[in-house]
């Protein structure tokens, strides 16, 4: 006849009682839901991989006399503990270790119960060595080459402060979101790199959502999931790339819903990127998205002026080339799409310049230019962007090329300035010309005012952005 676990628990809660102070007392064992007995084994509930950590390092002796006196010398404790409290749709989830105070956790028996998980049971670690596993990084993607500027600086401090304290920081998960090509990929590589080489010990694993999606069903077809699990609970640091495509794959996301949990309660660190911020992510399940709000959410946008001048000599300087700041000037104001065109446009410039045997000059980085974005087109007139921004802003074309300072027309001079240095070929001081005669330092003051203007002001940037789809619009209409 099997003894009842309230019971047995009640009695060992009296011997323990004897040797714990009261505060202890309260906090550590009242909280413990007794389970099951099964011959000499009393399983306990505990409410996570933390309060089980701490009775393991603080309580054994205590742990071990309550059971040996309630149940015997040969008995023993495990736990069943709780890595998810569920909610009125989904129940608890728990994780079971059979071998706890002091005995060996190496052959643990996970279990992942609710939600009509298989269990795992039982399994032996294959461990991973830091030294030999691949952890998919590219080697080219450092913190010394990942230029910082207004649109990614928090990213990258928080980047800066997981390397040097992986998984200790509240920047746990690090959850990094932007556009194309602002630099996502980048950053989190660069944090796994760091890491590798001032922490050699640890298991750094880089990873796109596509390969955990097909490693996991590859795993599920061929009943290794548990296999697949182990491998991802030795980590120490799992990057995961472009979460948002895990959007509707329910299977997949209940895995990494276990895996994360895992990790995170063992101290692990988590670093994850998504095309927008966790709020808007569409088809995911609620408890898995509370979990990417646990740590840091920081975007990257779309880089700056100068962020962009920046960029482009850091490149430029790295493949060992110089390049004329007029040309670098001309880069960073014609290509305003993302950070990954400008890289390929900077590639073509440099493939140009070495076949021709020419020097890279403003003449080339037109020519250049000119096959690559479609939207600068030669025959877009200064006249044309004139009169699309003055009707915008509902202000004469006279008043606009005229000499009056009201704000009411400064700015929409400013902005149609920076619209004809990104849509036309013309140099600063032609530019100037077209606006009553004004000298090319006017219109670097114009760029840059409408640059800062669109980083403080939501309602301006909203109004540059709506007339760049006007002007692209009408600009591919007219070809």
């Amino acid at each position: 006849m099997e003894v009842d676990c309230g019971t047995v628990w009640n009695d060992c809660l009296e011997l323990i009682r004897e040797n714990v102070d009261e505060q202890n007392f309260n906090t550590w064992f009242k909280p413990i839901v007794p389970l099951r007995t099964e011959g000499d084994i009393l399983t306990i509930q505990v409410p996570s991989q933390f309060f089980y950590e701490w009775l393991e390092e603080h309580y054994v002796p205590v742990l071990k006399k309550a059971i040996h006196t309630t149940l015997g010398p040969n008995s023993r404790l495990e736990y069943s503990v709780v890595v998810d409290s569920g909610n009125q749709r989904n129940p608890p989830v728990s994780v079971n270790y059979p071998n706890g105070s002091g005995f060996k956790k190496s052959n643990a028996q996970v279990q992942l119960n609710g939600n009509g998980n298989e269990d795992y049971s039982p399994f032996s670690f294959k461990p991973l060595n830091p030294q030999t596993v691949n952890s998919r990084l590219n080697s080219n993607y450092s913190f010394d080459n990942f230029v910082e500027g207004d649109c990614n600086r928090l990213a990258r401090s928080a980047g800066v402060a997981v390397a040097k304290k992986p998984g200790v920081t509240s920047f746990n998960p690090l959850m990094l979101y932007g556009g194309v090509g602002v630099g996502k990929t980048h950053l989190v590589q660069a944090i796994g790199n760091e890491i590798k080489k001032s922490l050699p010990d640890k298991i750094v694993l880089y990873v796109d959502q596509n390969d955990f999606t097909n490693q996991f069903l590859n795993a599920l077809q061929n009943h290794k999931m548990q296999e697949f699990q182990n491998f991802y609970l030795q980590v120490d640091l799992l990057i995961l790339d472009d979460v948002q495509f895990l959007a509707g794959r329910e299977k997949t996301q209940e895995i990494f819903f276990h895996i994360f949990n895992q990790l995170h309660q063992s101290g692990k660190q988590i670093i994850m990127t998504s095309d927008c911020a966790p709020r808007d992510l569409k088809g995911f399940q609620e408890r898995l998205l509370s979990r990417f709000k646990w740590g840091l959410t920081a975007d990257l946008q779309e880089p700056d002026f100068e962020t962009k001048l920046a960029i482009i000599h850091n490149k430029m300087e790295s493949d060992g080339i110089e390049i004329p700041t007029e040309v670098a000037e001309y880069l960073a104001y014609s290509v305003d799409t993302n950070l990954r065109d400008m890289e390929g446009v900077l590639n073509s410039l440099i493939f140009h310049a070495t076949l021709l045997k020419k020097e890279i000059d403003l003449e080339l980085a037109k020519e250049v230019l000119k096959n690559i974005v479609k939207e600068i087109q030669s025959d877009v007139s200064v006249d044309f962007i004139q009169k699309t921004v003055g009707e915008y802003f509902k202000i004469d074309l006279e008043l606009m090329k005229g000499k009056l300072k009201k704000r009411e027309i400064v700015i929409p001079r400013q902005v149609a300035m920076y619209f004809c240095k990104r849509y036309t070929q013309l140099t600063l001081a032609l530019i100037g010309q077209n606006f009553g005669g004004r000298d090319h330092s006017t219109v670097i003051h114009a760029l840059e005012s409408v640059e800062d203007m669109m980083k403080t002001d939501a309602n301006f940037k909203n109004s540059v952005d709506e007339l760049t789809k006007k002007l692209k619009m009408r600009i591919s209409g007219s070809h």
